[in-house]
């Protein structure tokens, strides 16, 4: 559940939250409330707004993935915003807790990914297969604990389940993540993924801004590896 506590960075144009893994960003066919409506609903009654309330989604993360999300609070800066997606112009990178260490400690990933939109579930495989889509992604091993290790990863393409189907692919299934391979779930239903950070130039300013998301704060192990990092 969304609270203002969550908001990392807000201005005029923009604003960019911390998400808690279970919540939705955008509502679905079902009705269920998301990240964007308790937002529009926060900034009526905060900004004492007598209309509607302006606010673009940029882009998703999955469900049971935690951390920033961007978003628009004006049409000129979604249309800037998308247009920068388009062009690759925003860095986003993750932190992934996985269940096995890569064979190297850095690397590029390139794969196919194709989806299979019946069990809302993709597949890479290493060579063009029918309609897959390219993805490609860049990684590097952060630290490890006695049974998971810490991978940072900077994403390329934004693909459906990319980081979750690449690392899948490689043997380095993410802790949790039982649709691709984890031996067990998290007590919390999510998975051990986190949007680390996201960086763009300003849609209007032209400064370069980088927003940086804390770890969820009831995992130990996220913070153990938080923790190393500083």
């Amino acid at each position: 559940m969304f609270t203002i506590n969550d908001i990392l960075y807000e201005d005029n144009h923009l604003l960019v939250v911390n998400k808690h893994c279970g919540d939705l960003v955008q509502s679905d066919p079902d009705g269920t409330e998301a990240i964007e409506d308790q937002i529009k609903a926060m900034i009526k009654i905060r900004d004492h707004k007598p209309g509607a309330v302006f606010l673009g989604v940029v882009h998703r993360i999955d469900r049971p993935v935690s951390g920033a999300v961007l978003f628009a609070k004006t049409s000129k800066a979604l249309t800037r915003l998308n247009e920068m997606i388009r062009n690759g112009e925003i860095k986003k990178s993750y932190w992934a807790i996985t269940e096995s260490r890569p064979a190297e400690e850095e690397g590029e990933l390139r794969h196919w990914i194709v989806r299979n939109a019946k069990t809302n579930r993709s597949h890479a495989h290493q060579r063009p297969k029918g309609d897959g889509k390219e993805a490609l992604l860049a990684y590097r091993v952060l630290g490890a604990s006695t049974n998971y290790t810490l991978v940072e990863v900077d994403l390329k393409t934004g693909r459906h389940h990319q980081i979750r189907a690449q690392l899948s692919a490689i043997g380095c299934s993410i802790k949790g993540d039982l649709k691709y391979g984890a031996k067990r779930s998290n007590r919390d239903g999510g998975i051990s993924l986190h949007s680390r950070s996201i960086e763009f130039r300003h849609p209007v300013r032209g400064e370069v801004i980088k927003v940086t998301a804390p770890v969820p704060k009831s995992d130990n192990l996220w913070s153990f590896f938080e923790e190393a990092q500083n």
